[in-house]
């Protein structure tokens, strides 16, 4: 039996373990593993990452609860470390720095590259999760790596992002970009300047051990992004949600028996969809926002919420923007996508 067809057997167990939170039960099944010769990257990836990918789906469709959700991700984490405990490997290769751009707090997938990383023989400086962008720079100025690697998972995340891209390549380290939130196919890695991207952690292995770092920089830093109405809305943010939620309970008689955990969720929710909006317009991509509203409207639907909730909700914010036409004419477009 191959490697991947026993990582593959072990994945019901492995789920069933993290979802009980029985780390040592976790740990125990991936030293097992390790034992009867399944690699360690196999390990990671097919065990580890492929139950992440679950555990996430779980989440979306209201099976899990979010503390089962940050628990099962804890005990992988706990996981990874002691198979890169078990596992070395000579760091000949070079230097790469490793860190998850300001604002993004979904750091496992980072860490589990970190290894793969250790295991093709680099030494890797990992960094975390929400790493402010004059930190990174410091941290090359005071090592001097060959090559930075930058996590977003959140498209959010997208102009912290484009600054760090951009304040790593003055620095003259070149950039390789990896995550969701750098959109399908990559396609806003280079829009906002980085070197490459990787769809997956064995991408970025591959790419990194095959003609990596380039000798040399390339001077352009990216397309300039943002605009009039990027700035006004993250400026007008707070004041936006606030007066969406004093209008909701008219636009939506249901809002007027909310509990506080009603009201508390619905304004996070208005802050989401703020915040993608003003990613789509920073990079002049549609799509952020109307995969956004059509993701939430499957993770509400899963929660009972009715879909005209998320619609009265666009409203609010679309009223609050009529003097902006790139903004209006998004939030017009996923309100069609969701009725359709």
């Amino acid at each position: 039996m191959t490697s991947v067809a026993t990582a593959d057997l072990a994945l019901d167990h492995y789920l069933d373990l993290v979802g009980d939170g029985d780390e040592r039960g976790a740990i125990a099944l991936a030293t097992t593993l390790l034992d009867s010769g399944v690699p360690a990257q196999r390990v990671i990836v097919d065990v580890i990452g492929a139950t992440q990918r679950r555990v996430g789906e779980l989440w979306a469709t209201n099976e899990w609860g979010v503390a089962r959700e940050h628990a099962a991700t804890a005990v992988s984490e706990r996981v990874l470390a002691a198979v890169g405990a078990r596992t070395t490997a000579p760091a000949a290769r070079g230097r790469i720095t490793l860190a998850c751009v300001d604002g993004e707090w979904h750091g496992l997938p980072a860490r589990m590259l970190t290894e793969l990383l250790r295991l093709d023989g680099w030494r890797v400086d990992f960094l975390g999760a929400s790493v402010p962008g004059r930190h990174l720079i410091t941290h090359l100025h005071q090592t001097g790596p060959d090559a930075v690697a930058l996590s977003c998972m959140i498209p959010t995340r997208l102009p912290r992002a484009h600054a760090a891209i951009t304040a790593c390549r003055a620095a003259g380290i070149p950039v390789i970009a990896g995550g969701a939130g750098f959109g399908p196919d990559g396609r806003y890695a280079e829009r906002l300047g980085a070197d490459a991207w990787a769809a997956t952690g064995e991408d970025a292995v591959a790419r990194l051990s095959a003609d990596w770092p380039p000798p040399w920089v390339a001077e352009h830093p990216g397309t300039s992004l943002g605009d009039e109405e990027y700035t006004h809305l993250v400026r007008s943010r707070p004041r936006l949600i606030a007066t969406a939620m004093e209008r909701l309970p008219a636009a939506y008689p249901g809002a007027h028996h909310y509990d506080q955990a009603e009201i508390d969720a619905t304004a996070e929710d208005l802050g989401h969809i703020a915040d993608f909006l003003a990613a789509a317009l920073y990079v002049g991509e549609e799509t952020i926002f109307t995969d956004f509203v059509g993701w939430t409207a499957g993770v509400l639907g899963s929660r009972g919420v009715p879909a005209g909730a998320l619609r009265v909700g666009l409203r609010l914010v679309r009223d609050q923007l009529v003097d902006f036409p790139e903004a209006t004419r998004m939030i017009d477009s996923s309100m069609a996508r969701i009725a359709a």
